[in-house]
């Protein structure tokens, strides 16, 4: 077996709380390498925690060579201070879910191009592993955590598909604030072959109501959707069993699309008060949608599906009322003027940049800490190559 071989067994044959550990003995073993780290991206997307060291300073994603690897998702070199080595700060992600920041220290003559090149390819294999082995352990979670998650939160952050992906086709990003106290708000998406699905959610009322609310709602669109029905009858499907549960004392405002991979199809439902816009070139605009009953608020609502299409290079915003509704200090309501600026002064970013810095954008105009929750996604369209 050739030596990345070797590292892929010994990582993948690992206990799920000591892939580090394994992967660290194979790198130092393999490449003599100095130094093995693993910061992870904590909740609220500001910091880089370590995983071994919880008690170390957390890093800054915006001030730390960690943070801009982060945040170009490329792989960086930073010569060592006094020492004749080299620190390769390698991003690991999965498909598009950012995860974090491995770093490995080699000495100045081993850091050549191709074993960098095995490096990247082991930082992506540590993505993948960790993702398997949350299944069976809490320490990657709870080395993201800078505070404790409220229990709503802990509920709605296991719901989440995950923070971002990527695909031939498209582009998603997706964020929740406040990180560590969320209630309400939800965002889901699925994709195969032929379409990607992409939904978002709030369930009314504060703590463990709405997040109680917004879990029977998620899993009621997604049981409709896993047993391939339309989002129509998805929606329906949905509302029927919140009514059920509530007899119309409590509703879910959602917001379902679902694209047509081949052909940018789209349909949606509206069915609530989160808002879509779309960025095609420099014009933005809000998409005036058919307002639709929210889920669970009279007995058997039917839905009905608009239809409009993407078309390569354009950008999906989606937003909750915790974003457009948000009031500065002075009374002023965030509103569409100040949307469409944020959507303008992101538009170079990629996809899974822009929710935390609109969300940043709209801390800066409210001023003040708020338990509201706000939601953002972004969702770039690539469309699919012919021939």
């Amino acid at each position: 077996m050739n030596r990345r071989t070797d590292i892929e067994a010994a990582v993948r044959a690992a206990p799920p709380h000591a892939l580090l550990a394994a992967l660290r003995t194979e790198l130092i073993s393999v490449y003599g390498a100095l130094v093995v780290d693993l910061h992870l991206a904590d909740y609220g997307l500001r910091v880089l925690k370590s995983l071994d060291r919880p008690d170390d300073e957390p890093l800054s994603l915006d001030n730390s060579p960690e943070g801009r690897a982060f945040g170009s998702q490329e792989p960086r070199e930073q010569q060592v201070r006094h020492d004749d080595a080299v620190d390769h700060l390698l991003p690991v992600t999965v498909r598009g879910e950012r995860l974090g920041i491995l770093t490995v220290r080699l000495p100045q003559a081993l850091s050549i191009p191709g074993v960098v090149a095995e490096l990247t390819h082991a930082a992506d294999l540590l993505g993948h592993e960790i993702l398997v082995a949350e299944r069976d352990t809490d320490l990657y979670q709870r080395a993201r955590r800078t505070s404790r998650l409220t229990l709503a939160a802990e509920m709605q952050w296991q719901l989440l598909p995950a923070r971002a992906c990527t695909a031939a086709e498209f582009a998603i990003g997706a964020q929740l604030e406040p990180a560590y106290a969320i209630h309400g708000d939800n965002f889901d998406w699925a994709a195969d072959a032929d379409e990607l699905t992409v939904a978002v959610t709030n369930g009314m009322g504060e703590g463990i109501q709405a997040s109680l609310l917004t879990n029977l709602a998620v899993n009621a669109l997604r049981n409709a959707r896993r047993a391939g029905i339309g989002i129509a009858d998805q929606a329906a499907l949905a509302d029927q069993a919140i009514y059920d549960q509530h007899r119309g004392a409590s509703h879910v405002s959602t917001l379902l699309l679902r694209f047509e991979l081949a052909t940018g199809k789209v349909g949606v439902v509206d069915a609530g008060s989160p808002q879509l816009w779309m960025q095609r070139g420099r014009l933005v605009r809000q998409l005036e949608l058919d307002a639709q009953l929210p889920l669970g608020m009279f007995e058997e609502s039917q839905y009905t599906v608009q239809e409009f299409h993407v078309e390569p290079g354009d950008r999906l915003m989606l937003f909750s009322d915790g974003v457009y509704d948000a009031v500065s200090p002075q009374g002023e309501v965030y509103g569409e003027r100040m949307l469409a600026r944020s959507i303008q002064s992101t538009r170079l970013l990629p996809a899974a940049t822009v929710p935390r810095a609109v969300l940043a954008e709209l801390a800066a105009y409210r001023g003040t800490e708020t338990l509201d929750d706000a939601l953002v996604l972004c969702l770039d369209w690539f469309g699919r190559q012919k021939g």
